[in-house]
């Protein structure tokens, strides 16, 4: 098994490979740049105002007992300042886009309502909510199980003061939250938003994890099927819903809401089976394989238990047989197929988008949706990794 990185980094630039691909990260940083241009201003800055409130100075100042320690809080909140894959900010910017894209409201009552570079205050509104309820989840999620800390991971005392700022700090973003909620004076989107937030704790509780957060298959896991429940339960709904709450704000049809509901739901799952697709096919993103991501359920779909049982005992042995569990997925041909399954939602999603009318924010939209899921730029890792995997 190849266990060399210098080698395998210089066996892809040898074939004309980027490890990574051709341009996937730079032609998503583009299209988001371009993107942010057309809506006003960078959505890096759409919670920034609740993040530089006094309660949130309060806790950034107490964070630094945490540095040393390998509480999963620090990366979150390095993730909310800066995140180069822009996983953070994308989330409002596209409901934001899908609102220029829209238009303007038909309804007479609206009317008086000034638009900002074609998009409503409330629907701006909603777009910062949404980014701010996506970070509380994320930070409640770095909560972690203090019988399982290890000396390396840093004091107890450390650690459970950690779980205790993500708790808080995560509670009073969601609280921020519901207050802006509020103050849309649309019970429809806050009854829309609400169960959005249902569905990500309903996806805590799926039992695709264990008590200490580890990846685990629930033994009545279907296969593929429960991946998309569960990537709609953490992503997708509040995406989608939140599509549909921007075009209720402004009195759209139910024709349009039903689109740009099904665009953040197809969108989502786009996006995510890229990320799942680059950990098996871009040695960079190895450490980030999954035992729950959709090449391995697609590949429990096609082999016989004992089989499956293997990868998973593999899987426990830790990341040394990363490279055998990647083999095993490929010759199997579930990352083909995930590749398949990739292009169908890229183009739901982009197809959801026919309702309206060709503008810049459409184009945007479209170069999005292209860019979180560019299959080029996958498929090029793949030949270079599985090349050198039948190789080794």
């Amino acid at each position: 098994m190849l266990k060399d990185k210098d080698f395998l980094t210089s066996a892809c630039q040898t074939r004309g490979y980027g490890i990574l691909g051709l341009g996937g990260k730079n032609s998503l940083s583009k299209a988001v740049s371009d993107a942010e241009k057309i809506v006003g201003y960078p959505t890096s800055f759409l919670s920034l105002r609740c993040l530089l409130s006094d309660e949130m100075s309060n806790v950034a100042l107490h964070m630094r007992k945490l540095v040393g320690t390998k509480h999963p809080l620090l990366k979150t909140a390095r993730g909310m300042v800066f995140d180069g894959n822009h996983n953070l900010q994308m989330k409002g910017l596209f409901v934001m886009l899908i609102s220029k894209a829209a238009g303007p409201s038909p309804q007479d009552d609206l009317a008086h309502e000034e638009m900002v570079s074609g998009v409503y205050p409330n629907q701006r509104s909603l777009a910062e909510i949404m980014e701010i309820i996506h970070t509380s989840y994320l930070i409640h999620k770095g909560v972690v199980n203090l019988d399982s800390v290890q000396p390396e991971h840093g004091p107890v005392a450390d650690m459970e003061f950690g779980n205790k700022m993500a708790v808080l700090s995560g509670d009073y973003l969601l609280a921020s939250a519901c207050r802006g909620l509020a103050k849309l004076g649309n019970p429809k989107v806050v009854e829309e938003v609400a169960s959005c937030i249902a569905d990500m704790m309903t996806a805590e509780f799926t039992n695709f994890t264990d008590p200490d957060g580890n990846e685990m298959i629930p033994q009545t896991c279907k296969g593929f099927s429960d991946w998309l429940k569960q990537t709609y339960f953490s992503f997708g709904s509040l995406l989608a819903k939140s599509c549909q709450s921007a075009m209720r704000l402004a009195g759209h049809s139910d024709y349009l809401k039903n689109m740009a509901f099904a665009f953040g739901e197809n969108v989502s799952y786009a996006e995510q089976l890229a990320k799942d697709i680059k950990s098996f096919t871009s040695y960079d993103e190895l450490s980030g394989l999954s035992l729950t991501s959709a090449p391995v359920l697609l590949y429990r779909e096609r082999v016989p238990a004992q089989e499956f049982e293997n990868l998973e005992k593999l899987w426990q042995k830790g990341p040394s047989n990363y490279h055998e569990i990647v083999s095993l997925v490929s010759k199997s041909g579930a990352i083909s197929s995930c590749k398949e399954l990739l292009a169908q939602y890229r183009d739901k999603a982009i197809s959801s988008l026919d309702c309206f009318s060709d503008s810049e924010a459409k184009s945007a939209l479209v170069n999005m949706v292209t860019a979180v899921s560019n299959v080029s730029s996958v498929s090029q890792g793949d030949v270079c990794v599985q090349t050198l995997l039948a190789q080794a």
